[in-house]
């Protein structure tokens, strides 16, 4: 959700400074981070590139992780581990107004003038913070891929991407935005959000509220276990579909999907079936069995689907 934290702000901002990367995260011994900032739409954002200490500056096939709902970069640090020890360069970050990014600035005063002469302005403003927004998610990895193909350790002609869940419909439409993206893994995914009837009246509803300054982002709530986090902007929901998007708009990418056969959150024929049947380049479906939508997270079905991703992309990026 999002903090209402007022603060008086220049509205041109310097990215942050670099510090120790993962701080409260031990890597192993073998694995070095990164720590780098890079602007989405003018606002920083914080990731890190992981590689190992054998290959550390090595120019190299690249993965870009993109979590789910609520998820932020450290969740993941084990999977990058698991790349980087497979001879990738692994590039995780937090989306806008998540973790260590900074959030979009709204100026509390929405009448006032703007400022014409390109200079800084000191307003009121509050920074939104934990919004669940897949447009603007989506655009936060297109940043990505354009800050990570500047840097050295980043082999641009050998780029993938990785998402789970919310995270995995992200991936695939930064995909479909930039021609770049040669292989994704996507995982336990959500290629169409919109919905119809009811649904979708409240969330024009929604929409309206809130372009009229009526409904205001919630500030940051306490995480609770077994409850997706964050504050979802539903009439954005409402334009993403990246299945349909698909239909219109082929792309070569080579694509593995990874569904859970018992998942409860996500018809897998609706959406990983769907996506499948629409893929024009190299594609592959494994649906592990016996499992529900949180279980791809541990144990045995952790442990397929990660050797599954590093066999795809050792076949499609190196």
């Amino acid at each position: 959700m999002i903090a209402r934290r007022t603060m008086l702000v220049a509205l041109a901002l310097l990215p942050l400074p670099a510090r120790a990367s993962y701080p409260e995260y031990r890597l192993p011994d073998d694995v070095v981070a990164r720590r780098v900032t890079f602007l989405s739409e003018g606002t920083p954002l914080v990731g890190h590139l992981v590689q190992t200490k054998a290959r550390l500056g090595q120019r190299l096939p690249t993965v870009i992780l993109c979590q789910g709902t609520g998820g932020l970069q450290h969740y993941h640090l084990a999977q990058a581990v698991t790349f980087a020890r497979a001879g990738y360069t692994v590039m995780t970050f937090d989306y806008r107004g998540w973790g260590e990014s900074r959030g979009r600035l709204m100026p509390v005063d929405r009448t006032a003038p703007p400022r014409r002469d390109g200079q800084p302005a000191a307003v009121q403003a509050i920074e939104v913070r934990e919004t669940v927004d897949p447009v603007e998610q989506t655009l936060d990895v297109l940043a990505v891929i354009a800050f990570a193909v500047g840097e050295p350790e980043v082999d641009a002609s050998r780029l993938g991407l990785w998402g789970t869940s919310l995270g995995a419909g992200i991936a695939v439409s930064a995909m479909l935005l930039d021609m770049r993206v040669k292989a994704v893994v996507a995982q336990v995914g959500a290629y169409d959000l919109r919905r119809g009837g009811a649904g979708l009246d409240e969330d024009r509803a929604q929409a309206t509220k809130r372009a009229h300054g009526d409904r205001p982002y919630p500030p940051p709530q306490p995480r609770i276990a077994g409850q997706l986090h964050g504050h979802m902007i539903r009439e954005h929901y409402q334009i993403f579909a990246p299945i349909e998007e698909l239909g219109r708009r082929p792309h070569p990418a080579a694509m593995l999907i990874i569904d859970a056969a018992n998942d409860e959150l996500i018809d897998i024929r609706q959406h990983g079936q769907r996506l499948y049947e629409r893929l024009t380049g190299p594609k592959q479906r494994v649906v592990l069995p016996g499992i529900r939508h949180y279980d791809i997270y541990r144990g045995e079905p952790l442990e397929q689907a990660r050797k599954l991703a590093v066999d795809w992309y050792d076949a499609q990026l190196k």
